[in-house]
């Protein structure tokens, strides 16, 4: 009888089912895994900073503003090489370009444990150095997560896109969970042999980064076409169902590279994100120095700032799923994003750490859940090379708010002693966010109806 109703529904039979099911399953191994790997070395070289922050700013004689200068200039360059880069992958490949970006990154990120050094040899002072590492890191990472993006439209069919995002992102509330013991416990190797703790902090962990670059670039097939790891009849239907999707995005609208760069949906979507990210950068940058600020120790600090992170870890790989499940995704998103925002205004008002840990706790729902959800929307109406072009777009505005973040939270709290202001700011874009995606009309968040009901866990 449920073989009987499968078909009637889908048009599908079982064997054609099964198929399906073999297939992701073998394509989501095969890839995610890896790329989640690349994820949580990102993320850790990323957000690392912030832990160093704890005993590096009193070192070398940084500020407040110093700091959150020098945590956001990255994002300028980020910004400004984002969409080249998305380019290039869609040019070159994926293996090669994302191999690329993780040796480049990996070396830049091993050389900000050496700014003193770096600085006695150039004769620059060690805030000099600071803002142009920083400036170089981030146009050596420009385009690793848009080309992800990017690079799973090519290998996952739409109704699959909201997990597998998920799972994907989950990388970065992981690395969080994993992140700060790690980062605590280097931090500890103070002295050892003459170098600060927070230089190891940053030598250590550029490692996995540069040892990855290597393994993508044997590992990663560009296409599906190139997958000599998927049978025949796997290959012949993956190819097929995603031309039919690509063929269905192409009837409703063609862009060109240009056209999607500037169209209004994606200029939305860019505004949207922006908040989201400015959320979760207020976090990332600034939760360890909120909780150290209480007179916790460094260890501990690292501890409790995980919490937020294995709460999104979940929240996110569930959410995505939850939204491919039931086929939804306009409120989805846009009740992340109330919960969120909702959270970092009570944050504000909370005076004790275990108080702010349970705000960022719920927050972390709406930070993470919102963002595999999110990310189905471009490949809705975008396709080739709009969609490495929007897509890159999208990211690359949104973390500007990675330089406006962390600055603005540093200068307010040079001004007025405390993070509540910052912490207002950010509830105040999440709020603007809900209500823009509330108003979009249902039309603008199209699901592709799966083939079959119970494969990757649907």
């Amino acid at each position: 009888m449920r073989d009987e109703y499968f078909i009637k529904e889908t048009g599908m039979t079982t064997s054609q089912r099964t198929l399906e099911q073999v297939t992701m399953r073998r394509v989501m191994w095969r890839t995610v895994p890896l790329l989640i790997l690349c994820y949580i070395a990102s993320y850790l070289d990323r957000v690392n900073i912030s832990y160093a922050a704890l005993t590096m700013n009193h070192q070398l004689g940084f500020s407040s503003s110093v700091y959150g200068l020098g945590a956001g200039v990255f994002f300028l360059t980020y910004f400004l090489f984002e969409v080249p880069s998305n380019m290039m992958l869609h040019r070159l490949g994926a293996s090669r370009w994302i191999a690329r970006i993780l040796l480049t990154w990996g070396v830049l990120s091993g050389a900000m444990g050496f700014i003193p050094q770096i600085a006695h040899l150039t004769g620059l002072g060690p805030q000099t150095v600071f803002y142009v590492i920083r400036l170089l890191l981030g146009a050596a990472e420009a385009g690793f997560f848009p080309g992800v993006i990017f690079y799973l439209t090519l290998w996952f069919p739409e109704a699959y896109r909201a997990r597998v995002v998920g799972y994907f992102m989950a990388a970065m509330p992981v690395a969080g969970v994993v992140g700060g013991p790690l980062c605590g416990w280097i931090l500890g190797l103070n002295g050892v042999p003459g170098m600060a703790g927070w230089q190891w902090l940053f030598v250590l962990e550029a490692v996995p980064a540069i040892v990855l670059g290597f393994v993508v670039l044997f590992r990663l097939a560009d296409r599906p076409e190139r997958a000599a790891w998927l049978a025949p009849d796997q290959l012949a239907w993956l190819v097929a169902e995603l031309g039919r999707e690509q063929r269905q995005v192409q009837h409703r609208a063609r862009h060109s590279v240009w056209q999607a760069m500037t169209n209004p949906m994606v200029i939305a979507l860019s505004l949207i994100y922006f908040s989201m990210t400015y959320l979760n950068y207020t976090l990332g940058f600034f939760l360890p120095t909120i909780i150290h600020d209480f007179g916790l120790s460094d260890q501990k600090t690292g501890l409790m700032a995980t919490i937020p992170s294995a709460v999104g870890a979940v929240c996110m790989a569930f959410w995505g799923w939850h939204s491919d499940r039931k086929d939804e995704r306009k409120w989805h998103l846009a009740f992340a994003l109330a919960v969120g925002s909702v959270c970092y205004l009570a944050a504000s008002l909370m005076h004790t750490p275990l108080a702010i840990i349970v705000c960022f706790c719920i927050a972390a729902f709406g930070i993470y859940g919102a963002m595999p959800v999110f990310w189905t929307l471009p490949s809705t109406f975008l396709s080739g090379a709009s969609a490495a072009a929007g897509i890159a777009v999208i990211n690359a505005i949104a973390n500007l708010s990675g330089f406006t973040g962390p600055y603005l939270m540093g200068w307010l709290k040079s001004v007025t002693g405390g993070y509540t202001a910052g912490m207002l700011a950010a509830a105040i874009l999440g709020g603007i966010a809900t209500l823009t995606v509330a108003g979009f009309g249902r039309h603008r968040f199209p699901v592709g109806q799966p083939a079959m009901q119970d494969g990757l866990g649907k």
